[in-house]
């Protein structure tokens, strides 16, 4: 009876992560998203190798991964997204990014729990720390903080 209330609330916790529905107030924000940023800065980090995890789009792209962050395969060959897939990851990414909030999915889900993540993330905890300057690359654009205002594209 222990295990299966264990693994109820284990389901009840991952079920919970879904992404932070839009608000009108974080539909406004999304234009202070600078989709150059994204492209040269964020999109890099889904590529990125970290000891001991995969890289984010080894489970988050294709037609498995989860619905709420899927972003675009990569084309056979490919070590980089081409500009209409990068498109699609950019809008892929607004799914589970409130702009302005520092509690968007893309920030609190890859994050340790001890340094302000949310419970459960089945690719690991990419970050330890909100230090890190991956997340802190996360983090200046889900601010906006990218410095470049003719960018914008959303």
């Amino acid at each position: 009876m222990t295990t299966l209330v264990f693994y109820g609330a284990l389901l009840f916790g991952f079920l919970g992560q879904q992404p932070a529905p839009a608000s009108s107030a974080s539909v406004g924000k999304s234009t202070s998203l600078d989709f150059e940023f994204f492209k040269t800065k964020v999109q890099p980090i889904f590529l990125a190798k970290r000891p001991g995890h995969a890289r984010c789009v080894a489970c988050h792209a294709g037609g498995t991964a989860p619905a709420a962050f899927r972003l675009q395969p990569l084309s056979s060959g490919s070590t980089t997204w081409d500009e209409e897939q990068s498109r699609k990851n950019f809008e892929a990414t607004l799914r589970v990014v409130a702009p302005g909030d520092l509690k968007s999915a893309l920030l609190v889900h890859p994050l340790a729990e001890e340094a302000g993540g949310d419970f459960f993330h089945s690719g690991g905890k990419h970050f330890h720390s909100q230090s890190d300057p991956e997340w802190q690359i996360l983090k200046e654009w889900v601010l906006g903080e990218t410095g470049n205002t003719q960018a914008r594209s959303r």
